[in-house]
């Protein structure tokens, strides 16, 4: 993988906070925007320095299920699988892994057991700041795509105008569902954790898992859960090893799509919509949405600002370092 928006150890090491509390707030607030519908986790990876880590992690513990998996079935090969398994689990960044994955369990438990009421209360002006964040959000992967051909431009416009037509649909909510479509869901939502652009909350709202899923977690609804988790760790072995492959092969392609679902799904977070979706004339709350949405703009920029410096101040102390040899 190349280019990354900052070096997650330098940023810590070069802000006074440690390595481990900094990426527990990391994981904090990639799983907190992943229970907003509309707001892409990806997305605020990207931000926050630390998307290629994650899928170059994914991608290693995948292949690691795999063989292990080949191994049960083929004694005769156990040994060699085994220790490919282990070879390729050593290759993910546990150090970062295990905090981030912290963070994102306690955001999601304390986000949604206080969500539901902002949302129901304040829709409007949540949108907004959600809607900020997104904009805001859109010159990290335009930015790494480098140079925008002919190509890359089909590929945003085809990308965005996908989302748009997805984030249109709207889902019946189901109030007892099987255990076979919670995890169904699960599998497809999760991709939307690695894609940037594309909200797993949202596409759990279009499925109409969205409500049981959030009535679950606050209800400590463990074999929900577990279902859910079970789906959603084989729908990412499925998708992330052809993500990560796209990254390293088509990576400017690809980068240049994900620009465009973010530019789509900005029509999930109008202020302003009927119950079957339907985009509506601004009304009520103008002002504050106004407000909140450069609110969520500022709030973006000013991380990506504290990312480039501590992004210098690693390339500096870097040289200081390889002079004084």
């Amino acid at each position: 993988m190349s280019e990354q928006v900052g070096d997650p150890a330098a940023t810590s090491t070069r802000t006074g906070v440690g390595p481990f509390a900094l990426n527990v707030a990391r994981g904090g607030v990639i799983g907190a925007v992943e229970i907003v519908p509309g707001v892409s986790g990806g997305t605020l990876a990207l931000v926050l320095g630390v998307y290629d880590v994650l899928i170059g992690s994914a991608g290693s513990l995948v292949r690691a299920a795999v063989d292990w998996a080949r191994a049960v079935v083929t004694p005769h090969q156990r040994a060699e699988l085994k220790a490919r398994a282990r070879a390729h689990a050593a290759q993910a960044r546990w150090s970062m892994l295990i905090p981030i994955g912290i963070g994102m369990l306690a955001a999601i438990v304390i986000v949604s057991a206080t969500l539901a009421p902002l949302l129901e209360h304040n829709p409007v002006q949540t949108s907004a700041l959600f809607a900020g964040l997104i904009v805001a959000s859109l010159a990290v992967p335009a930015r790494m795509v480098g140079h925008w051909r002919a190509r890359e431009i089909a590929a945003a416009l085809v990308a965005a105008a996908f989302a748009i037509w997805f984030t249109g649909l709207t889902g019946t909510p189901h109030d007892d569902p099987a255990m076979w479509m919670v995890a169904l869901s699960a599998s497809v939502a999760v991709c939307a954790l690695v894609l940037p652009g594309v909200s797993g909350s949202f596409l759990l709202l279009v499925l109409g898992m969205y409500a049981p899923t959030l009535a679950a977690v606050n209800d400590r609804n463990l074999a929900y859960l577990g279902v859910f988790i079970v789906g959603a760790i084989v729908g990412l072995s499925l998708f992330v090893t052809g993500l990560q492959w796209l990254l390293e092969h088509r990576r400017s392609l690809t980068l240049a799509a994900m620009t465009g679902l973010m530019v789509g799904s900005l029509r999930a977070l109008w202020p302003w919509q009927a119950d079957d979706g339907t985009l509506l004339a601004p009304g009520d709350h103008l002002g504050a949405a106004i407000a909140l949405f450069v609110t969520g703009i500022v709030i973006v920029l000013g991380i990506m600002a504290l990312e480039r410096v501590a992004a210098r101040r690693a390339a500096a102390s870097t040289d200081c370092d390889v002079s004084g040899v």
